[in-house]
């Protein structure tokens, strides 16, 4: 199979590209990316020389760029996205662009072209935010509460409007907070990791009783891949580990891994519109396609703590750009 993997420089997707690499001999992939600040190509540099692996820069955006890479690909995986939160909050119309028609350009190629399979990679946060019980199933209504929420729940709209009107084999996913190695330092694990290293403060939002469902990457990565092989063309599946942790649980769980004091920990005034908690039920891709999350956090954090210690110097240069830290309004 050839897969056109988009955003295959960032975090999910270097991981996911890496994943089939290894586990699908037979597979070759082109990884798509538009290198804006969280692409990263030391991300693959492993890869590099894989004879099934080939780089192109370019927007999922730009017809032009997207169109000559369609010849002969099986299927397209579809990572590429403005992903940060605060960042919609302060520029909204560049994840209009990239997460909403980038999404329409690469449908309208995909659906030219005949591909067999193409896997919209979206969210948990679409759904909006939980009470204190309960769990977001793929019925639940979507209800998205900040700029990147919304421009992901038009892509997996997009989808399905393709699918139901011109029977395009679209399925989209939607997955928890993801964590891992090569994961740009201003989401919380790696920016806290980074901070902590350095004794530096942690800046955590408001009370930090915000919780969230971690999943480890490569749990992610394999059910993505089993969903592009074998998903019902339509389908929605939710991507979780059943692995709910306040934001302030993950931070000590961070601090006391790296022998760092709580006293680093620092409250700051809370996002706009934080959503109070996501959790994922699963069972859809657990019972149909036969996925199980394998990693557990505890496990998970020991092996993402100390691949950031292996490797500062990836860190390093990312912090040298002056990208990674806090967004503030």
């Amino acid at each position: 199979m050839k897969i056109l993997v988009t955003g295959g420089c960032g975090f999910i997707g270097s991981n996911y590209v890496r994943y089939v690499l290894r586990e699908r001999p037979e597979d070759s992939v082109i990884n798509l990316d538009a290198m804006t600040y969280a692409g990263n190509r030391e991300n693959l540099a492993d890869v590099e020389t894989d004879h099934r692996y080939r780089f192109v820069q370019g927007d999922i955006a730009d017809p032009e760029a997207v169109r000559p890479l369609f010849e002969d690909v099986d299927a397209v995986v579809n990572f590429a996205a403005e992903s940060h939160v605060d960042r919609s909050i302060l520029g909204p119309a560049i994840f209009v662009r990239t997460n909403v028609s980038g999404t329409q350009i690469l449908l309208d190629a995909a659906r030219k072209m005949g591909v067999r399979r193409f896997v919209q990679v979206s969210t948990d946060e679409v759904y909006g935010s939980l009470g204190p019980t309960g769990l977001f199933t793929e019925e639940t209504p979507l209800a998205p509460n900040s700029p990147y929420s919304a421009s992901k729940a038009a892509a997996d709209f997009l989808v399905r409007a393709y699918h139901h009107t011109y029977g395009f084999p679209g399925i989209v996913t939607r997955c928890s907070n993801n964590y891992g190695p090569y994961q740009f330092p201003e989401k919380l694990i790696p920016l806290f990791v980074l901070r902590a290293m350095n004794d530096q403060p942690v800046p955590v939002y408001g009370d930090g009783l915000n919780v969230r469902d971690w999943i480890y990457v490569d749990d992610h990565c394999a059910a993505v891949d089993l969903v592009l092989r074998k998903g019902e063309p339509g389908g929605v599946y939710n991507i979780g580990a059943n692995s709910e942790r306040t934001n302030l649980d993950v931070t000590r769980t961070v601090l006391r891994r790296l022998g760092k004091p709580e006293s680093l920990i620092q409250f700051v005034p809370d996002r706009p519109g934080h959503d109070r908690r996501y959790a994922i039920d699963s069972s859809r891709i657990e019972r149909d396609l036969g996925w199980r999350p394998r990693v557990g956090f505890e496990e998970g954090i020991e092996r993402t703590i100390e691949w950031y210690g292996r490797n500062r110097a990836w860190l390093s240069n990312l912090a040298s750009r002056g990208v990674g830290e806090p967004v503030r309004w």
